[in-house]
């Protein structure tokens, strides 16, 4: 590939700033333009702050060039789901085998971590407060509004990536006016609202920090994950209102005291001051933004702005980092010749995008409403015991998502396809509670596959 091509990728995130290290090492001069200031410089955090889970797919995009074990330094591993009901009980739930795990980042942390590389390892310049104001897309020309000074400036690159956002400037000013481009957005029922769960006053963590903690509760739940100063950053998802428990009737402090001292007694205990804290994060919505094509002319949508998600599966940004894998593999097959890598970048990628999406919505319902259910319990059970048994032929459909690199779009349909197997089994054997472990029900599995 001819040395010196310039790119330029609009926006600091985590996808953007990964991104700008793959172009580095192939020969690209990248400039990264951000619409916020550096957040490095401020104690705040990187906009939407809900902690992240780091997984497979994540690693092997950050592992291909090198920048992993800078990562990993800021991650602390989990296990499994630890789940607490109305009365404080513990129930634990693995996500794998014995030693897989996801791991919880800050966003702030590992936004910051990520524009570090970016500009160490990516030598990337960051252009800071410069909003996206318009695009050429088939050009590769961008215009830019300083926010400090108001200057409008209009730059140029041999390639352009749009990597800032669900809410991305470059998809609505440029590719949603374009002909044949198909885009949507849909707005889930619920919202979330972040609450930050302190350390003890010893400084260790309150509750186990190497689990992934949910407190369902059928129409909403309450989630927590470890930071590394021995607090949890937790979330509260619930409807916006029209809920008998909705945002819109926890209006006073009063009345967020009495819900989470009925509701979540065991975290009240850990955090009776909630109710003073309950501000200190606004309430924010939850979308899916579907596009497609991702390309058009020298410029492509990546991470968030291509297939936004809801964060349900933890895989928000590891599908954004997947990107950058699917990206430099085509650059590989087609030698830097971009006319041919966009279009199969946008037609191989979107079934994976739409599968994500499909994922994450599915998975809010299992965190929510099916991981207090003895059924669905028994059926994780019986999966993974027939998965030990036959690894070859059956991988949980979590597994498949979170421990693999298979497509999504192919892990979802397999999912499908076992969930039936599964629920079939179980309805055709009688006293299954009793028998989920016998020959007879693998043997049934092993027959359905």
């Amino acid at each position: 590939m001819e040395e010196n091509k310039k790119a330029i990728i609009v926006g600091a995130g985590l996808v953007g700033s990964l991104w700008a290290v793959y172009l580095s090492k192939a020969g690209y001069k990248v400039t990264i333009y951000e619409r916020r200031s550096d957040i490095r410089k401020a104690e705040i955090s990187a906009g939407k702050s809900i902690n992240l889970s780091l997984s497979n797919r994540g690693w092997k995009a950050l592992d291909a060039v090198g920048v992993g074990d800078e990562v990993r330094e800021i991650a602390i591993p989990m296990y499994g789901r630890m789940m607490h009901d109305v009365n404080g009980k513990l129930t634990y739930q693995p996500y794998g085998k014995e030693d897989e795990a996801i791991y919880s980042v800050s966003r702030g942390g590992v936004n910051a971590k990520m524009m570090d590389i970016a500009e160490e390892h990516g030598g990337a310049t960051i252009r800071y407060n410069m909003e996206c104001i318009a695009a050429d897309t088939a050009q590769g020309e961008v215009t830019f509004r300083n926010a400090e000074n108001g200057e409008v400036k209009t730059v140029q690159a041999d390639v352009v990536f749009a990597a800032d956002g669900a809410f991305s400037s470059i998809r609505y000013t440029a590719f949603q006016k374009l002909d044949r481009f198909n885009f949507s957005q849909r707005f889930i029922e619920d919202g979330y609202r972040e609450i930050l769960l302190p350390a003890a006053e010893n400084g260790e963590y309150q509750i186990d920090k190497n689990a992934l903690h949910i407190w369902p509760r059928g129409r909403f739940m309450l989630i927590a994950l470890a930071n590394e100063d021995g607090s949890f950053t937790c979330t509260l998802f619930m409807p916006h209102e029209g809920n008998e428990n909705a945002f819109d009737k926890l209006n006073s402090k009063e009345k967020v005291d009495a819900f989470f001292k009925t509701t979540f007694p065991d975290f009240y205990d850990m955090m009776p001051n909630i109710a003073d804290a309950w501000e200190d994060h606004p309430l924010s919505s939850l979308g899916i933004m579907r596009s497609y094509p991702w390309h058009h002319g020298k410029t492509a949508l990546i991470g968030d702005s291509a297939h936004a998600t809801v964060p349900f599966y933890g895989q928000g940004m590891n599908g954004g980092f997947e990107d950058c894998t699917v990206l430099a593999n085509l650059m590989e097959k087609h030698d830097g010749d971009w006319d041919k890598i966009f279009p199969e970048y946008s037609r191989t990628r979107k079934p994976d995008g739409d599968a994500l999406q499909d994922l994450s919505l599915d998975n809010y319902y299992v965190m929510r409403d099916y991981v207090a259910d003895p059924r669905f319990l028994l059926q994780k059970k019986i999966e993974a015991k027939f998965s030990s048994l036959y690894p070859e032929k059956w991988m949980p459909l979590y597994s498949m998502v979170t421990f693999s690199d298979i497509r999504y779009s192919d892990a979802y349909n397999n999912g499908k396809r076992q969930d039936k197997i599964m629920k079939d089994v179980m309805a055709s054997t009688k006293n299954i509670e009793e028998n989920w472990d016998s020959d007879e029900v693998m043997a049934k599995i092993l027959e359905k596959i």
